[in-house]
């Protein structure tokens, strides 16, 4: 692998527990993926340890199940976060499973990298084609992964650029009945309705009984400058 300048070096989980060898590729400097599939918590952390303790500062760990295929329901993908946060790196997932489902949900819990088996053709009969990716499904594969990775986007709550033009379709306060100032608002002459470009129909409640400060037509959108004081 040195031979041949290879830009980071992969531990198998069958590897997982060679520290020696962790040890040793870890000391080239070169970033470090290792796969953690059957490894318990303990022997992850001897791994994660020997790597770091010879200088690796880019380590990535994979969730792993190390059947084959592996079936859905022993995947355990919520373990990806745990993972992340009890080793402060990034992480990865080493899928055997079939089809996408797995490598796209595994980007959305922070899988920063995915491994497939690929084959030219399954019909080869190889030992791992069952669950091997043709090539025009690693396409599938890229593409799906990116737009979940893509549709990730911020933790935060609240209107994006994207939606702002939906605001219109709200539900807001309406005149339902031409008004002269001075009438009382009632139920019968102030609606929520669509677009949203009066007040809140929350505030409906606290308009009714208040006055009109004006005279005000059908259809003008409700403004709090139209409540007499």
């Amino acid at each position: 692998m040195k031979a041949l300048e290879a830009p980071c070096y992969k531990i198998s989980s069958f590897e997982c527990t060679d520290l020696p060898l962790i040890e040793r590729v870890a000391a080239t400097g070169k970033p470090v993926i290792i796969s953690t599939g059957m490894a318990s918590e303990e022997e992850i952390a001897k791994a994660v340890d020997s790597a770091r303790g010879v200088g690796c500062t880019d380590l990535i760990l994979l969730k792993c199940t190390s059947s084959y295929p592996a079936p859905i329901d022993q995947v355990h993908l919520a373990a990806l976060p745990t993972l992340q946060q009890r080793f402060e790196c990034q992480v990865g997932m080493s899928d055997h499973t079939l089809g996408l489902a797995v490598p796209v949900a595994a980007v959305a819990l922070g899988a920063v990298l995915i491994e497939k088996h690929v084959t030219l053709d399954r019909s080869h009969g190889t030992v791992d084609s069952a669950f091997s990716l043709e090539p025009h499904e690693v396409a599938d594969l890229v593409r799906e992964t990116y737009r979940a990775w893509k549709a990730m986007g911020q933790t935060e709550l609240g209107c994006n650029a994207g939606e702002r033009d939906s605001l219109a379709y709200r539900r807001s306060v309406y005149v339902a009945k031409d008004l002269k100032a001075g009438d009382v608002f009632t139920k019968e002459n102030l609606r929520a309705v669509r677009p949203g470009f009066g007040l809140a129909p929350e505030l409906l409640s606290t308009l009714l009984g208040r006055r009109a400060s004006q005279d005000l037509a059908l259809g003008t959108p409700m403004k709090l400058e139209f409540v007499k004081d």
